[in-house]
């Protein structure tokens, strides 16, 4: 039986929280905030929001990995989800929360582990990797969020 394996990481993001969930929920932007080893983003659907559909590669330990994801938004202007339509049973949560003039970013994600001694390894491993990954996302949206306000 596969376990899931999850791995997350938060930020003060310094721009009001409605700012910064419209650049999260905007897909058109959202290739800018990840790092490697995402690449090869394509907006295949929508643009804003649920409904939209996204694919990209990610580089993995097992080699690339091409997902799909649709776009769901549980509480508009607070959760957006990215799920995979295919097997890997990755689910992306960005959760938006009001720090004052900030906003504080929690990227959560979960999906469905190898098993065996595959497992073990890829659950101790994985949510190391990908936190290091998620901190540099929540960094670039960082950077995005200032050039912003400096911009206007």
């Amino acid at each position: 039986m596969a376990k899931y394996v999850v791995a997350s990481a938060e930020r003060t993001i310094d721009a009001p929280a409605d700012d910064v969930y419209r650049y999260l929920a905007d897909m058109h932007l959202h290739a800018r905030f990840l790092p490697p080893p995402f690449y090869d983003f394509q907006l295949e659907e929508g643009g804003i929001g649920a409904g939209s559909v996204v694919s990209f590669k990610i580089k993995s330990a097992g080699g690339v990995r091409k997902l799909r994801m649709e776009i769901a938004e549980p509480e508009p202007g607070r959760i957006l989800v990215q799920a995979d339509t295919g097997s890997s049973g990755l689910v992306r949560t960005f959760t938006v929360t009001p720090h004052g003039e900030q906003a504080l970013v929690n990227i959560t994600s979960r999906f469905d582990g190898e098993t065996g001694i595959a497992g073990l390894v890829e659950g101790l491993v994985a949510p190391l990797r990908l936190h290091r990954v998620y901190v540099e996302e929540l960094t670039r949206l960082n950077a995005y969020a200032r050039e912003q306000r400096n911009a206007s």
